[in-house]
């Protein structure tokens, strides 16, 4: 199986579930799957250094709670995480979105709905780690502009011509046409439409937003019962 996408983390302590979501999963495909039977080997493994997808029961066995694991992967751009649960109360659900899980998953689980969900999931991680991708280049390559060209970057990005970014910077207009010129120079563009595609990209978040959805509904399963 290839290494060169996202991995998928699942953490599973009933064998027999993590055995049948494994199989379905690397059946066919082209993708790297793991299983474990616990948060804490998971940690051990360090395999959470990988980024990709996260299917985690609710209920884990061990000091490292699904809570805590949450917690852990917090603000990871890199994870898109899923719990699979069969009852929550309602306080438990919120606080599970709330702290960044992309879906919950009734449980037991489908493996069928899991291959759904997942492959899905795994077409929008790719999607987030291009655009990721395009941000550090667009910014690494902005790097190299000085604070002056940055500036008057900022001004033709908000439209403005070379006489009144001139006047907006007490220069003259040539002056602007020759921090113009470095600025594409610097930053590696072969035109001002490619410099102002650069500053867009690099003024976009990194990897987006990290919108929620309850109970799977896009894969078309049912939430968890509450």
């Amino acid at each position: 199986m290839s290494d060169s996408g996202g991995h998928i983390h699942l953490i599973l302590p009933d064998p027999v579930e993590r055995a049948a979501c494994f199989r379905l999963l690397a059946r066919g495909a082209n993708r790297v799957v793991r299983s474990f039977a616990s948060a804490d080997a998971w940690l051990e493994a360090q395999d959470g250094a990988r980024g990709g997808i996260l299917l985690l029961r609710w209920r884990q066995p061990g000091p490292t709670s699904g809570a805590a694991l949450l917690d852990r992967i917090a603000g990871r751009g890199d994870l898109i995480a899923f719990v699979a649960a069969e009852r929550l109360s309602f306080d438990e659900a919120r606080a599970i979105l709330r702290a960044g899980a992309r879906d919950l998953l009734p449980a037991p689980l489908d493996p069928r709905l899991v291959r759904r969900t997942v492959e899905a999931a795994l077409d929008e991680w790719r999607e987030r780690e291009r655009a990721a991708a395009r941000h550090r280049e667009a910014a690494a390559r902005l790097a190299a502009l000085t604070p002056r060209e940055r500036d008057i970057l900022e001004a033709v990005a908000a439209g403005l011509g070379n006489k009144a970014i001139a006047r907006r910077f007490d220069l003259s207009p040539r002056t602007v046409e020759v921090h113009r010129a470095s600025m594409m120079r610097r930053a590696g563009a072969a035109s001002v439409a490619e410099l102002l595609r650069l500053h867009f990209i690099a003024e976009q978040d990194a990897r987006g937003g990290n919108p929620v959805h309850f109970g799977a509904g896009a894969a078309g399963g049912a939430a968890p019962r509450l």
